[in-house]
């Protein structure tokens, strides 16, 4: 996650605010003080009581990666059971650019639920792609394009 995606975006001048689930924060824990540091903010995967600030600044755009096929499937029905599935709800309800790296494996891609998750999150405004972390800077590096063609319209 780290070196493939978090990195490259970093490089590329992308202000970085990372929600994990507590699944992946357990299986990243060797990287979390390396995220910390690349980001300058708190790696989150708990939420926080209505009484704390809000850690991180409202993004410009998400990146949901990798979406396993049960945080797919609950992010498709509206299930925020986690700080990063309420995170990425209101992504997309706010109709923020989202960005969704679907990683399941060939039997769970033929669950019949899977196909309908994924046209329910397309519909909502989110670009699902499945191949790797490329994918995703790709899309993102539309959307950067497009962001700095309006804001040099506005501009001039």
């Amino acid at each position: 996650f780290r070196t493939g995606l978090a990195e490259p975006l970093a490089r590329r001048g992308w202000r970085l605010a990372v929600t994990l689930t507590p699944t992946a924060a357990r299986w990243l824990e060797p990287e979390l003080p390396g995220l910390a540091g690349l980001t300058d903010l708190p790696v989150r995967w708990t939420s926080r009581l209505p009484s704390e600030p809000k850690p991180h600044p409202v993004p410009d755009a998400f990146a949901f990666a990798p979406a396993t096929l049960n945080s797919l499937a609950k992010l498709a029905v509206g299930i925020g059971d986690n700080q990063a599935l309420t995170v990425l709800s209101e992504a997309l309800g706010r109709r923020a650019p989202l960005v969704v790296l679907a990683q399941v494996g060939p039997d769970q891609a033929r669950h019949p639920a899977y196909r309908g998750h994924l046209a329910v999150l397309r519909e909502a405004g989110a670009q699902v792609v499945t191949g790797g972390p490329e994918e995703v800077l790709g899309a993102l590096a539309v959307f950067e394009a497009r962001r700095s063609e309006l804001t040099a319209k506005r501009d001039a």
